[in-house]
């Protein structure tokens, strides 16, 4: 295999960013995408110069696609994952990777079975400020760490009828956004908490709208994140420790991040890129392992989002959030 042929499930905003992206892969390439709209999906196509399909199904038989990049909406991921799987095609998903844990775990099972590569996409795992980050902490650069403070809220209003507002599409805070407070203090720390204490407020339809999570990872070492909707704050890290701290400006997308140690000048290391090639290293990690046959990522093991998705089953538990049970299910045959 050359090049790894890719095709894109769902044809919404976070498809367009990964077509933007993968134009600045060498060894990957978009050949086809497909919606469950047809009409999307030839738009689509048109704009990027690739086959529109006319349905998933169709994409998922094409015998040209080696990978599929699923884009839909995350209470559509396992059913689109599960079939992709069952069609012999390695995956990369959008974040959440599923809803709930258990969804993971039959379709890490699913992927061994079949021989599949299958990954959650989260993106800033991929960046080179995240990947620096991870070499000042090994190096401890600031000592042992203290706390992860981390923030990602978006300003603005949404209808009763958006998808994040909406619970019968997994709706709220926590699954879109909260996800990356809790995947940068799973950086910094590498373990699954000890304890998970939270606070939220729902919104009239019953969707968490805003959420506070504390983390205590034990040894004296703990994490206050935070997610909300329509609140306009700063999406920003800090990692404290006994030396001194690491901010990262816009952590979910990082393209630098400051190291203050104590008494010391403040040290800014700058890892710039084009908003078109935000997809770009997971992208080309991804193809990698898939050249290389792995069925799994050394940087994001399918173990590592499971923790995650452990901790926002978690986190709704004690919310009292339930989505539908056709949104829950973790059936593979329907």
């Amino acid at each position: 295999m050359a090049k790894v042929n890719w095709g894109i499930i769902g044809c919404g905003n976070i498809a367009h960013t990964f077509a933007k992206s993968i134009a600045h892969c060498a060894d990957a390439q978009l050949i086809g995408a497909a919606s469950t709209s047809e009409q999307r999906a030839n738009e689509f196509a048109t704009h990027y110069s690739i086959k529109g399909y006319e349905s998933y199904q169709a994409l998922m038989q094409c015998p040209n696609i080696d990978a599929i990049y699923i884009a839909n909406t995350h209470d559509q991921h396992f059913q689109s994952i599960a079939q992709c799987l069952m069609h012999n095609k390695h995956v990369l998903s959008e974040k959440p990777i599923t809803v709930n844990a258990q969804q993971l775990k039959n379709l890490t099972a699913l992927a061994e079975q079949k021989d599949c590569f299958l990954m959650e996409g989260v993106w800033m795992r991929f960046l080179p400020a995240i990947i620096k980050l991870e070499q000042l902490l090994s190096q401890a650069a600031i000592g042992k760490v203290h706390t992860v403070q981390a923030n990602f809220s978006l300003p603005g209003t949404f209808a009763n009828t958006h998808r994040l507002m909406n619970p019968n599409t997994a709706g709220g805070a926590l699954l879109d956004l909260g996800i990356y407070p809790l995947s940068i203090a799973d950086v910094v720390f590498n373990k699954a908490p000890e304890k998970i204490s939270s606070f939220v407020h729902k919104a009239d339809t019953g969707v968490d709208a805003r959420n506070i999570t504390m983390l205590d990872y034990g040894n004296g070492q703990f994490a206050q994140l935070s997610s909300a909707l329509e609140q306009n704050g700063p999406t920003e890290a800090c990692i404290t420790g006994e030396h001194g701290f690491i901010r990262i400006p816009w952590f979910v997308g990082a393209k630098g991040l400051e190291l203050h140690i104590n008494g010391q000048a403040i040290q800014h290391f700058d890892y710039p890129f084009s908003d078109d090639e935000n997809f770009k290293f997971e992208i080309d990690h991804v193809t990698e392992c898939i050249l290389n046959k792995q069925i799994q990522s050394s940087i994001l093991p399918l173990s590592t989002s499971l923790r995650v998705m452990t901790m926002m089953d978690s986190l709704r538990d004690q919310w009292q959030i339930e989505y539908s049970a056709t949104v829950e299910s973790h059936d593979i045959n329907k």
